[in-house]
């Protein structure tokens, strides 16, 4: 009989599979396609921006598509599979007006990973 891991992908693949979706929506092509948002984001997606502000996605789904062009520098990316199913990403955002400790939670779906919470604390 196979183990039960059998047929699924490894935690490391899980991992770089996130964190291949996490540096897509850094990009400006990916923030300003509604559609591939709307499909990377849970229904049920709630943010805390390093603003304070609290969005979910309806909302930041409009202020994305609002948003100048900015670059976004991933620093530091590390994960962890934190359950079944479930991928804990930390990075440190870099733009050119702040820098940002971020977290954020997937969840794998059955049409794939798709982003469940993400939070942003501002770092001096």
């Amino acid at each position: 009989m196979p183990p039960a891991s059998a047929g699924r992908p490894s935690a490391d693949n899980d991992v770089s599979t996130v964190l291949d979706l996490e540096r897509e929506l850094q990009t400006a092509e990916c923030r300003r396609d509604r559609k591939r948002l709307a499909r990377l984001l849970a229904d049920d997606f709630t943010e805390v921006g390093a603003s304070g502000t609290v969005w979910d996605k309806s909302s930041i789904l409009d202020m994305l598509g609002t948003e100048g062009s900015v670059e976004i520098e991933m620093i530091e990316p590390v994960g962890r599979v934190i359950g079944p199913d479930y991928v804990l990403l930390q990075w440190i955002s870099r733009t050119s007006r702040m820098r940002a400790r971020r977290t954020s939670l997937w969840r794998r779906t059955n049409t794939g990973w798709e982003l469940v919470h993400h939070q942003g604390t501002p770092l001096e």
